[in-house]
């Protein structure tokens, strides 16, 4: 069986863009990397990509005089390495309407809270400010609002009384790592459709039915 083809959009350091790395290494991972692809020179994760033995493409949005050739050069390069699923990772440039619509139900991201919560930037210091119990992290097919569309894996932590932003996203970050490879399996396996409410729905899912309480006391 074929594996699912990704090219993975990064900007910065590429964690998440490593743990989709590490859970593509196993042959019986149903997906592979075949393109990195940045619209910084000097991202770090090029070189997770490099040491890995992915391709890589650097696309400077500098370049261009307009986004629209920069997005139409962004397709080419990922088309024409023959790419079923576009995964956002730390990729930090707005995309066009139409550069959504050409990948749509075909571009994932990841954010660090509980869409359709806390959108946008500076997530964990309006989580802290609101005074949020929990906090966590989405993984959520692209649309042309920003940080909206079908919802296909979340994660959940605990906000700490002494929580910093900081100590905050180092932990999401850690389940950040651990739904991205899950949402991208679960999509490879066949198992995500779009439902007539633009809604994810995930075949054969087991969900928890245990609460959790926060404070306990």
């Amino acid at each position: 069986m074929s594996k699912l083809k990704l090219a993975v959009m990064i900007s910065g350091r590429g964690s998440n863009l490593q743990a989709l790395i590490d859970a593509c290494a196993p042959p019986g991972f149903p997906a592979e990397i075949i393109l990195v692809l940045s619209n910084r020179p000097g991202a770090k994760g090029l070189d997770r990509a490099t040491e890995a033995g992915i391709p890589t493409k650097v696309i400077d949005h500098k370049n261009f005089t307009d986004r629209a050739a920069f997005d139409a050069e962004m397709t080419a390069a990922m088309e024409g390495a023959g790419t079923d699923l576009v995964c956002l990772a730390g990729f930090m440039r707005l995309l066009s309407d139409e550069f959504v619509d050409h990948w749509r139900d075909r571009m994932i991201n990841i954010h660090p809270s509980l869409l359709p919560a806390f959108k946008g930037l500076d997530v964990q210091e309006r989580v802290l400010e609101r005074g949020a119990r929990f906090a966590g992290c989405t993984v959520h097919y692209v649309r042309k609002e920003m940080d909206t569309g079908p919802i296909i894996v979340q994660a959940v932590v605990p906000v700490l009384a002494d929580d910093t932003p900081d100590d905050l996203a180092a932990r999401i970050l850690v389940r950040e790592h651990e739904i991205y490879p899950l949402a991208v399996r679960l999509i490879a396996e066949g198992r995500v459709s779009i439902d007539e409410k633009d809604r994810a729905v995930i075949a054969g899912a087991v969900s928890s039915e245990k609460s959790v309480v926060n404070p306990v006391g």
